[in-house]
């Protein structure tokens, strides 16, 4: 498999379940930076993409990641070591709960872009062949593997008191996520709502999370007009990273 060749770095992803897709660019894209986070974590990194997006776009000293996958950590581990921005990444091999008892630190910025569960395909439907699904992209795609929950627990804890948490989650889960937010005193300050077209539905909720209470920042995102046809919004969110754009 060929790698992915971003503007200012290069992906590489073969040993990696999930590949490189719109939602990861458009969450790093996305996440303000205009606070000058001092350290960034990047949960379930998969590639690394995420993080390499902030330190092409921030001076953040610490950009650490998270992936508890073995392949995808060496992946990500690689693709580190090739940027420009090596001195500043670090990968941790770790499940988040693991991580979250072990590390004493916060981190000013937290981003993710978790594992997404869909209602209908509930677990016990989960069977190809007679054989129960249990191979890595399964375990990156479903969030069995890493519940809203426990991730909202585990950022509670690491996000520092002026901290922000950017996440990208389906349109359907977002008032679910709030509410589980909300029980951890975690409060939305801006949110996006992203749409493939104008005439399909709203798809992904872009969200960052503060642990004040704000007026909550709301906008739309429409990707395409038509076929390969994107708009003004989405080429000047994503211009700095795509080759083509």
């Amino acid at each position: 498999m060929a790698p992915f060749k971003f503007k200012q770095f290069v992906i590489h992803q073969e040993q990696c379940a999930m590949k490189i897709g719109t939602d990861a660019v458009l969450l790093g894209a996305w996440t303000s930076l205009s606070f000058n986070p001092f350290s960034i974590l990047d949960i379930g990194t998969g590639t690394g993409i995420l993080s390499l997006m902030l330190a092409q776009r921030s001076n953040a000293e610490i950009i650490d990641a998270l992936e508890i996958d073995d392949a995808a950590y060496e992946q990500c581990v690689d693709n580190f070591e090739l940027s420009a921005w090596a001195d500043r990444l670090f990968c941790y091999h770790a499940s988040l709960e693991e991580f979250t008892d072990e590390i004493e630190e916060q981190y000013d910025l937290i981003i993710s872009n978790p594992p997404f569960y869909i209602p209908s395909l509930p677990s016990a439907s989960r069977i190809k062949d007679g054989k129960k699904l249990e191979s890595s992209r399964e375990t990156a795609r479903f969030q069995d593997a890493m519940p809203f929950e426990h991730l909202i627990k585990s950022v509670s804890k690491l996000l520092s008191e002026i901290g922000e948490f950017s996440v990208i989650i389906p349109f359907q889960e977002e008032e679910t996520f709030i509410n589980l937010a909300a029980s951890y005193a975690l409060f939305p300050s801006r949110l996006t709502h992203v749409q493939g077209n104008p005439k399909s539905e709203i798809k992904r909720s872009l969200i960052t999370f503060t642990r004040n209470h704000t007026e909550v920042k709301k906008s739309h995102l429409i990707i395409e007009t038509e076929r390969h046809k994107y708009t003004d919004d989405y080429v000047t969110l994503t211009k700095d990273f795509y080759l083509k754009m």
